[in-house]
């Protein structure tokens, strides 16, 4: 691969917007109650819509046959299940063309010798762990003609949504390192990379127990911030046995957990933007800490309204704003890899302390 290569960084950073992309269509899809919608996966004719009312009938009726219908639209007509339909049916649709998109230029790079083998070998293994993904995310979606399944299990959902988050940083790290292979020395802010490694873990395991608020919809009760309802801890967190079940099934714990998870993630944040304004930084990095500052503020007054509010929709804009967050930690990271923790100093400085 050729050092700084604009156009593969370039093509990387397109399929992390894909991946936000899919995110957003599959989390659109989740709340307005069309993940079991879809009942059959097609891997390679499943861009095909339904092309007859045939084809509609039979769709419908391997809905007909899950849980959730039976037990929360059993009066669904078909014209109601055609606009759920299309949204599932196009983030799918989505997902295809993303495969194609990060397949056929990965081809032509590497036989153009503009990626190196090892990178090659790299971005397949994202390229299979994607695919790992959308397989998971089928059988989740399986699950809804099990007996009494009446949405995707939040404990399915939430490791779902963190191993989508964990390929889309793996490509935007890559997509980074391959626009901006040198990295630029920083001299004495090597403390910064602590931070933020931090802020990053924090951030991750925040959207988490984000999307198990989502699971469990348990944006619906406690709808009061600071306290729950007057309550710092609400009453009932434990009142599931076994008792880790709490954790991911009752709405309470859940709320609980990630308020105070979530408070902890912005203070840390926010601590390490504040750090890196005041560092003497070049512009560029300095840039992404300001910018790190707002997304962590927007997101926790995002998280504050949503609870206030009781609001899905905004729940999903809540979600959409943690992807840009996290993104934002890790190109500010990746902007850091060269700082050290020695100080450089001019022959000036040197002279007078001698």
């Amino acid at each position: 691969m050729k050092t700084g290569d604009k156009l593969v960084g370039n093509w990387l950073l397109l399929l992390c917007v894909m991946i936000f992309g899919m995110v957003a269509g599959g989390g659109h899809a989740r709340t307005i109650g069309a993940g079991f919608i879809l009942q059959e996966w097609r891997p390679i004719t499943g861009f095909i819509p339904p092309l007859n009312e045939a084809d509609w009938r039979h769709l419908f009726g391997l809905y007909q046959q899950t849980a959730q219908y039976h037990a929360m639209h059993p009066a669904m007509t078909e014209p109601t299940f055609k606009t759920l339909f299309w949204p599932m049916f196009l983030d799918r649709v989505w997902g295809r063309l993303m495969a194609l998109v990060f397949l056929i230029p990965l081809a032509i790079f590497w036989l153009r010798r503009r990626v190196s083998t090892r990178l090659a070998l790299w971005l397949a293994g994202i390229f299979a762990a994607g695919g790992a993904q959308a397989a998971y995310g089928w059988y989740m979606v399986r699950t809804g003609l099990q007996p009494g399944i009446l949405s995707p299990p939040p404990a399915w959902l939430a490791p779902h949504f963190l191993s989508a988050l964990l390929i889309f940083g793996a490509l935007l790290w890559t997509a980074l390192s391959v626009k901006y292979p040198a990295p630029e020395p920083i001299a004495g802010q090597a403390h910064l990379k602590t931070w933020l490694d931090a802020s990053i873990c924090l951030i991750f395991c925040t959207a988490g127990l984000g999307a198990l608020v989502a699971a469990t919809n348990a944006v619906t009760v406690f709808n009061t911030f600071p306290t729950m309802d007057g309550h710092w801890v609400p009453p009932g967190i434990l009142s599931l046995r076994p008792a880790w079940q709490n954790f991911l099934s009752n709405q309470a714990t859940v709320q609980f957990a990630h308020r105070c998870l979530a408070s902890l993630t912005a203070l840390v944040t926010l601590a390490t933007a504040i750090l890196g304004l005041r560092a003497p930084l070049p512009a560029a990095a300095r840039d992404k800490f300001l910018l790190l500052a707002g997304f962590i503020s927007l997101q926790y007054l995002l998280g504050m309204v949503t609870i206030i509010l009781g609001s899905a929709n905004l729940g999903f804009i809540h979600e959409l704003n943690a992807v840009l967050l996290f993104a934002t930690a890790i190109a500010t990271r990746h902007a850091l890899r060269g700082a050290t923790a020695e100080k450089l100093y001019s022959p000036e400085t040197i002279a007078a302390a001698e």
